[in-house]
């Protein structure tokens, strides 16, 4: 994808384009919650949802002598297992936060204090952003480079394993991991999934023709033809 495409405007309609977060569904730190003066604020980084988790400042809901979460000594988890994670959620995206057994146990505690509806739906969202990536693989149409379909076929490997790091037949629970390996590795994919998004909504109401390819070219051809129609007017404004 050329860098002008990736960088350089907003599809109207769509929202940003690659490595451009959209406003709201960026990961922010409150003033108040924890950083301390002077020290350097995490920049924002693309979420999946327009609510990102609150893993990095959340301080609540019901814990045990433990700090597992009341009801679930089965969150009593092991630090090699822990660090394991943490280890996969930074091959994918170098720059997330840390993860550590405190952090989740507080996200635990968290999802625990939702009323179960509202729980669900905070899983589901993130859960269902894997349908966009499993799509974009399949597509003969679009054209992944192999080091995202890499990283994407390794977050996928993890999602779909049931015994990982929290078992999959917990309740509520279960998913917790899942969803904060999306979270957290998210900048990885985002680029990639909103251009695949604005292809997909490209080809359904354009109905390009050819094959696959020149389906995707007809895409690129147009989404150039307006980042150089908004340079001009920017152009002539000034």
């Amino acid at each position: 994808m050329p860098a002008a495409l990736a960088h350089d405007f907003r599809i109207p309609g769509q929202g940003p384009c690659k490595h451009r977060p959209q406003r709201g569904s960026a990961r922010e730190t409150p003033v108040g919650h924890g950083r301390k003066r002077g020290a350097p604020m995490r920049m924002p980084h693309p979420t999946p949802t327009a609510h990102p988790l609150p893993f990095e400042h959340f301080r609540g809901g019901l814990v045990d002598d433990l700090g597992a979460p009341a009801g679930f000594p089965e969150m009593a988890l092991s630090a090699p297992a822990v660090a394991r994670f943490d280890e996969l959620v930074h091959d994918l995206y170098p720059d997330a936060a840390r993860v550590d057994p405190p952090r989740l146990q507080q996200l635990a505690a968290w999802l625990l204090s939702l009323p179960e509806e509202e729980a669900r739906e905070e899983l589901d969202a993130r859960l269902n952003r894997m349908d966009e990536l499993r799509a974009l693989l399949d597509d003969p149409a679009w054209d992944c480079d192999d080091a995202t379909r890499l990283r994407i076929n390794k977050l996928l490997a993890y999602i779909d394993r049931e015994d990982d790091l929290i078992p999959d037949r917990l309740p509520l629970l279960g998913r917790l991991d899942d969803v904060l390996l999306i979270e957290l590795a998210w900048p990885t994919f985002a680029g990639e999934a909103d251009e695949y998004r604005d292809f997909c909504v490209y080809r359904q109401t354009e109905h390009p023709a050819g094959t696959p390819e020149q389906q995707r070219n007809a895409w690129l051809r147009d989404r150039l033809a307006e980042i150089e129609l908004l340079r001009q007017n920017t152009r002539m404004e000034d």
